[in-house]
């Protein structure tokens, strides 16, 4: 029965993970936490124990293009599928762009709500572009159906701080942060890029 039991969560996780699409396959364990990166790994535990996804707490990630933030949102989201939760990992502009589409068809309010029941969101490069109005409402719904009772991470290149202009209409924006950045949980990545350094260090070998 214990084999049994074993076997079945296994499947289970391979189903969660499977369904979370992450970008990469990274863990907790794997992180590179060397001076210079800004990255606190006692905060980081503390996330991995996944306390925050109990309380609906977002994670925002903030840092220049090839800090790590995407890794580092996929290793979290790795942990809570460990954990039982549902997790889904999705590039911001492409799941705006879907949900378009999905408005289009008449699926949108079926989508909507399997985003609104996931425990953990990953919105990766959010910032990459400013949104327009349809996205922009898109997002805000979705920020306000999860606000308080589900977790959301964000990756941004960008500060938080001028989010505001990415998102556009100041009414909106406004509305958006204060739900996501209120008691959010912050990490801004520094140094050097580290696929840049990965590449050099491949030409050396």
């Amino acid at each position: 029965m214990e084999n049994e039991w074993d076997d079945r969560q296994n499947r289970r996780m391979d189903r969660s993970l499977r369904g979370a699409r992450f970008r990469y396959k990274a863990t907790i364990e794997e992180l590179d936490f060397r001076v210079g990166r800004e990255l606190d790994k006692n905060q980081l535990l503390r996330l991995a124990d996944g306390a925050y996804i109990h309380k609906g707490e977002n994670i925002l990630m903030t840092g220049s293009t090839g800090t790590g933030k995407s890794y580092l949102a996929c290793a979290l989201g790795n942990q809570a599928c460990s954990k039982g939760h549902k997790v889904l990992y999705a590039n911001t502009t492409k799941l705006l762009t879907q949900l378009k589409m999905a408005k289009a068809d008449g699926s949108s309010i079926k989508e909507m709500l399997k985003i609104e029941k996931l425990d953990v969101l990953i919105l990766d490069d959010f910032g990459i572009q400013p949104l327009d109005v349809q996205s922009r409402m898109l997002l805000m719904e979705i920020i306000e159906d999860r606000h308080g009772k589900k977790s959301t991470i964000i990756t941004s290149q960008l500060p938080v701080s001028a989010w505001y202009e990415i998102i556009g209409d100041q009414t909106i924006a406004d509305a958006i942060l204060d739900r996501i950045v209120h008691d959010a949980h912050r990490i801004e990545l520094k140094g050097e890029s580290l696929r840049r350094k990965r590449n050099i260090n491949q030409e050396k070998q």
